[in-house]
């Protein structure tokens, strides 16, 4: 028979089984909804950045759209006050060019304006134009250039069935505060 040691004795504690399992599997439990959450924060943050990217771009789209449509609305109507004009109404086709202008553009015509009314009345001139097809050349935050074709209708007292003609201007535009004008016109052949 053996006799057995003391060291060869079992040292096992028992241990309560009933409550060592509940918290291992709460443990278990609380680690993988801490893993499931940081998951599902990681996709939201990887799917932000690209929205957020998106939505900026689409955001800076619109408002270059917006510029060039208002470069090109101000050029057309540049266009239009240029050619459309009544010796009857001189002084404010005039002035309504004048409203629309600045820059070297502005001061040009301001010089010539009273000779060029004076001349629209001798003559009994008036223009009607038309704009074929505009658009823009070049861009940037603060002025733009467009191309504006026009067909312009004039008659004179001496002359009273209108003559056509068509022409192309090029017209830079210009911010000026939170209004755009006209800073230079000129045609080209």
């Amino acid at each position: 028979m053996s006799v057995a040691t003391e060291a060869e004795k079992p040292t096992h504690c028992p241990v309560d089984d009933a409550d060592s399992a509940p918290a291992a599997r709460t443990k278990r439990h609380t680690s993988a909804v801490r893993q499931a959450t940081l998951f599902g924060l990681a996709v939201l943050v990887a799917l932000a950045v690209p929205v957020g990217w998106l939505g900026l771009r689409v955001h800076q789209d619109r408002q270059l759209q917006a510029q060039q449509s208002q470069f090109l609305q101000v050029a057309r109507q540049v266009a239009l006050n240029l050619t459309t004009i009544d010796w009857q109404h001189a002084d404010a086709d005039v002035r309504r060019i004048l409203d629309g202008a600045t820059g070297e553009f502005y001061n040009d015509f301001a010089k010539r304006a009273q000779p060029f009314a004076d001349v629209l009345r001798q003559a009994k001139a008036t223009s009607v134009g038309t704009i074929i097809e505009a658009g823009l050349e070049s861009q940037t935050a603060e002025n733009a250039q467009a191309l504006v074709a026009v067909s312009v209708q004039t008659s004179t007292a001496g002359e009273p069935d209108p003559t056509p003609r068509a022409w192309r201007m090029r017209i830079t535009v210009q911010k000026v505060g939170d209004q755009v004008k006209a800073a230079n016109v000129g045609f080209v052949p």
